[in-house]
């Protein structure tokens, strides 16, 4: 596999000055050459100089921030200019410019069946930057279209993993968990693009709702899983008081009860904590019986 390798080419300026100069030379040599027919081989010297100095010229490059310019020899990989500025390198060397910069994009909506089978539409953002320039360059094609095209093949099975919703706050769902749901679809995105020389900054699911053709009926029935939820939580700590309760008049010795009294005050109290509506006290001029 190609690795990056990180090259140093010297500073442009001071190579652009000397080729000026030697360009004003040897043009001063043509110019002082065609005049006289003897001075052939000054003329012809004068003109291989300008000449070279016009090739020499082509290995002048700019290197622009957060960019990097990868350098081949007939095909060759070289290695790879990332500080800005004017650089020089061999004029035979081609350039191939690679940005460093990070790039954000915004998936399309994606249709996926979630781990219960509902169509759900979802989409996400990813944030990424190139690391290795020499992996992005020669290890796929075009590498922009390629993490864009394994970010939405993650996002489907990240999506296929893991229900829409759970009431049940130890399950991980998708609309439920969302930092451990980014954290694992930044991890599914990464192993898939590693092999492009980049690395995923940031994922996120920017967009999640039912597909329109069920939104209506698992909204219904997202409701009526909300309300038993909720029921059995108010059932479950209903419960808890009563025990507490008839525990606390145990132990203290207030009042004894018989397993039937015991047993409307249970009905009582389950009824008064579980009920929707605020209860009506009734006042009890006799006794239980």
């Amino acid at each position: 596999m190609i690795r990056e390798i990180v090259r140093r080419p010297p500073a442009g300026i001071p190579v652009l000055v000397m080729l000026v100069l030697a360009a004003l030379g040897c043009g001063a040599l043509v110019a002082f050459g065609v005049p006289y027919p003897q001075n052939l081989p000054m003329l012809i010297v004068g003109a291989l100089g300008i000449a070279l100095c016009a090739f020499l010229a082509g290995g002048l490059f700019v290197v622009n921030p957060n960019e990097a310019k990868v350098l081949q020899l007939f095909g060759h990989y070289v290695g790879s200019a990332r500080e800005p500025g004017l650089r020089w390198a061999n004029p035979f060397y081609t350039k191939r410019k690679v940005s460093l910069r990070v790039v954000s994009f915004e998936s399309g909506k994606l249709k996926v069946n979630d781990l219960d089978g509902n169509p759900v539409e979802i989409a996400a953002i990813v944030a990424w930057k190139v690391v290795d320039t020499a992996q992005a360059a020669f290890q796929v094609d075009q590498y922009a279209d390629y993490v864009r095209v394994q970010s939405e093949a993650a996002l489907r099975v990240l999506a296929s993993r893991y229900s829409y919703d759970a009431h049940d706050d130890e399950k991980t769902s998708l609309r439920g968990s969302t930092a451990l749901v980014a954290e694992q679809l930044q991890g599914e995105v990464q192993e898939r693009v590693r092999l492009a020389g980049v690395a995923v900054l940031e994922a996120r699911i920017s967009h999640l709702a039912y597909a329109p053709e069920i939104a209506q009926a698992m909204l219904q029935r997202q409701q009526a899983a909300a309300i038993i939820a909720a029921r059995t939580r108010i059932v479950e700590g209903a419960v808890g008081m009563v025990e507490m309760a008839l525990d606390r008049l145990v132990k203290s010795g207030v009042v004894q009860l018989d397993e039937e009294r015991k047993a409307a005050m249970v009905s009582n109290l389950l009824v008064v904590l579980s009920g929707e509506r605020a209860a009506h006290p009734v006042i009890n001029a006799g006794t239980l019986y």
